[in-house]
């Protein structure tokens, strides 16, 4: 059953969808990247934390990795101990002109059959290293977020770091850091080829003072989110800076040399203040650039899609396009006045239409409008029937909550539509479409818990349009994908993993759990990428943020009151592929001390998502 917009439902309704739901026929799943020991394979070596972002048909898929391992500690038959660094306190992220520039986020690849993460370089960056291996340390942060059945890859990326000599008060520092601009977004074709830079319309400011005339470079914002498979390239750009970040930029001139030189100062006015944002503000439009996979080359130089309303004022004003159909049909957000109306500025959910006969692209809102407290809304995806994804938000029992809707662009009069979930449409359960096939299926996610002042675990779900069935996905996997194997008896029990006690005795042992968190992509087959949570100890860490190592070389566990180690979750890039074995059925074993009876208890926050403006690069600093 499906619901219009703010429609709500009667409790006896209610408990008839439930049981409706409960008989509907769903696909098993199997996660694919679990290797023989149980370990979700979903990350690349010497990083903590993996995120899969995007599916083709070929089963080729793109992901990101987070967060580089600070520490080795001892020495195996292959050189190193692989210590799991991801579980401990969060690292310092330091935004600092008079500190190198380390890279935190990086690129790979994973493939069927055998889906093996894969670095792979994007501006000339190497595999993450070792904290000893000093000639391998990136200053590039990169991203994927899209991928065509033709294997083209976009994302973004930042600029290497460049250095000046430093002539400031203190005694021991010897460079200046900067990078010529914090994102860009690119094409690339494949793993062997370089990417092509998008280049924003903006990225230079021209500074004029009297007789002194000159072209600073700023650096600009760009970001490639999606390509259909004509190789059309939907993402968005600074087309213009602000009237207070022009004044920022005339006193890193004016007072040049001063107290730091002008591309320092303009370098920390680009760092994220406390608030989680630059003080150096662009005007961001949503745009599209042509790709030519014969040439290997972008033609021309894109083009700036309208914003949801006429400019009269100095305000910033932005609009992304985050996906796109074969159809070349556009979706995003931008900002606009609901129904015209210049008191009702909102940023919300959009998709652009090419008119053929004039080559121009027109802006359409999704209207949100039907209950007047919605406060936002976003497009993610639209699939080539025309039918957009996405999610608005709203306050629901006094919180403010995101709720899952897809809307049919073809029939722009219809309302959108805010599909039954767990319990009714309007639960106040958040929930966020990422992406939809042609087939109709939804990924996405969805809380899982109703607490009210504590963050909410969240779960992948799979949403068909035509059967309207949502399920969570962790309850459509066989029990091996939620990390049970089978014991002497065939009864299914929880894999345990022995892990060696550092301070001598008998080996530890923790049990293996996995949940699907996050679902970001599916293809025409079904194949969903997205990010999953495995179980992993938690280790000593001391005041300085290092591991505490015992008298055998080996780290300390945290450990509980009877002598196990403690764990936590650790995000992974997961696929999930609808199970090819007959009879194959979805788990149902409940753990004996019932702590997975409802799975939906379990988890952490989701991984944030990487297109909300502004795109913040983290830097790490090593103690």
């Amino acid at each position: 059953m499906k619901f219009k917009l703010d429609k709500t439902l009667s409790l006896v309704a209610v408990g008839v969808i439930s049981v409706l739901q409960g008989v509907q026929a769903a696909p098993v799943y199997e996660i694919i990247n679990i290797d023989d020991s149980y370990d979700l394979n979903g990350t690349i070596e010497n990083t903590r934390n993996g995120y899969g972002m995007a599916v083709n048909i070929h089963d080729q898929s793109v992901a990101v990795a987070k967060g580089k391992k600070k520490l080795t500690v001892s020495e195996d038959d292959d050189g190193v101990i692989d210590i799991e660094d991801g579980v401990a306190d969060s690292e310092i992220i330091s935004y600092s002109v008079n500190l190198p520039i380390i890279a935190n986020n990086f690129t790979f690849n994973s493939i069927g059959n055998a889906w093996e993460p894969t670095f792979e370089s994007v501006n000339n960056t190497t595999p993450p290293s070792l904290p000893t291996d000093d000639a391998t340390v990136n200053s590039v942060d990169a991203f994927f977020y899209g991928i065509n059945d033709d294997g083209v890859r976009v994302g973004a990326m930042s600029a290497p770091e460049q250095t000046i000599d430093y002539s400031g008060s203190s005694d021991t520092q010897t460079d200046w850091y900067y990078r010529e601009y914090e994102q860009r977004g690119f094409v690339k074709k494949g793993q062997s080829e370089a990417e092509i830079p998008l280049l924003p319309p903006y990225s230079v400011y021209p500074y004029k003072n009297g007789d002194d005339e000159q072209q600073i470079t700023v650096g600009g914002i760009s970001s490639a989110t999606a390509v259909n498979n004509s190789g059309l390239v939907a993402g968005y750009a600074s087309t213009a800076i602000s009237e207070n970040s022009a004044n920022i930029i005339n006193s890193c001139v004016t007072n040049d040399s001063e107290t730091a030189p002008q591309d320092i100062c303009i370098q920390s006015a680009q760092f994220p203040n406390q608030y989680g944002y630059s003080d150096i503000q662009y005007q961001i439009r949503g745009y599209v650039w042509q790709y030519d996979s014969a040439t290997n080359a972008v033609i021309g130089e894109g083009t700036e899609l309208p914003l949801g309303l006429e400019v009269t004022n100095e305000a910033v004003y932005t609009a992304q396009a985050l996906g796109l159909n074969d159809q070349g049909v556009i979706a995003g957000r931008s900002y606009v006045y609901r129904n015209n109306d210049k008191d009702r500025l909102y940023y919300d959910a959009a998709y652009w239409v090419k008119d053929e006969s004039t080559g121009e692209y027109k802006y359409n809102w999704v209207n949100v409008d039907e209950a007047r407290d919605v406060y936002s809304s976003i497009a993610y995806g639209i699939n080539d029937d025309g039918i957009l994804v996405g999610s608005y938000n709203k306050y629901i029992d006094g919180y403010r909550r995101d709720k899952f809707f897809y809307f049919d662009t073809k029939n722009p009069e219809t309302p959108l539509v805010t599909p039954n979930d767990f319990y009714n449409a309007t639960s106040d359960l958040s929930s966020r479409g990422r992406a939809i096939n042609n087939k109709g299926q939804v990924v996405g996610y969805i809380e899982t818990t109703h607490d009210k002042e504590k963050p909410r675990p969240k779960a992948g779900f799979l949403y068909d349009i035509a059967a309207d069935e949502f399920n969570n996905l962790n309850n459509l996997l066989t029990c091996e994908s939620k990390g049970y194997k089978k014991d002497a008896e065939g009864n299914w029990q929880r894999n345990k993993v022995t892990v060696p006690n550092p301070e001598g005795g008998s080996p530890l042992e923790y049990e293996t759990e996995i949940v699907v968190v996050e679902a970001n992509s599916i293809n025409e087959d079904g194949t969903i990428v997205g990010t999953a949570f495995i179980r992993k100890p938690s280790y000593q860490i001391d005041a300085n943020g290092n591991l505490v190592i015992g008298d055998n070389g080996l780290p300390l566990f945290v450990l509980d009151g009877n002598g196990n180690p403690v764990t936590a979750f650790l995000p992974r890039m997961v696929v999930l592929k609808p199970s090819s074995s007959a009879g194959a059925e979805a788990c149902t074993v409940v753990d004996d001390d019932d702590s997975n009876a409802n799975y939906e208890r379990k988890g952490a926050a989701s991984f944030a998502w990487l297109f909300a403006l502004p795109l913040l690069w983290f830097r790490r600093k090593f103690k």
